[in-house]
């Protein structure tokens, strides 16, 4: 896989911030915690070097973000009972219970909200992330939407 190069300059409003704050800002289509990790393994440089995410920025630094493609974990249908509050063609509400896992992910390969949402609606594997639009966390109920 090829890594997406993306080149930026730190805004002079951005002085002063922690640079993994300034990244964040930067490059909002990525969550604060990849981009850490993508700092600490050298994949993003700032003016050709490899500093710290706590350091601060000056603004006008020249970032490097080498973006290396997600590689996405497929999932699987799987009939999981699901409370279904609301249904028509374009969206789907579901209430979430706590104990479920609503993505497949290291140490949840299944037995999740999307294997059980294939598995009421084919047609979602062909939408990013089946459609989910947001997540809550394993041990937090409430109401997702799916559309």
């Amino acid at each position: 896989m090829n890594a997406d190069l993306k080149v930026k300059t730190v805004p002079e409003e951005f002085a002063g911030q922690r640079l993994d704050r300034a990244l964040a800002q930067m490059f909002p289509e990525y969550s604060r915690s990849r981009l850490k990790a993508w700092l600490l393994a050298g994949t993003i440089k700032v003016d050709g070097g490899s500093p710290r995410p706590r350091d601060p920025v000056m603004g006008g630094e020249s970032i490097e973000l080498k973006a290396e493609p997600e590689v996405s974990v497929a999932a699987a249908p799987e009939p999981i009972a699901l409370d279904v509050v609301y249904e028509d063609d374009v969206l789907i509400v579901i209430n979430k219970p706590v104990g479920l896992v609503v993505h497949p992910g290291a140490g949840n390969p299944s037995g999740t909200l999307m294997n059980g949402l294939l598995n009421h609606a084919a047609e979602l594997d062909r939408l990013p992330r089946a459609g989910i639009i947001h997540r809550l966390d394993k041990e937090t109920s409430g109401l997702l939407l799916i559309g």
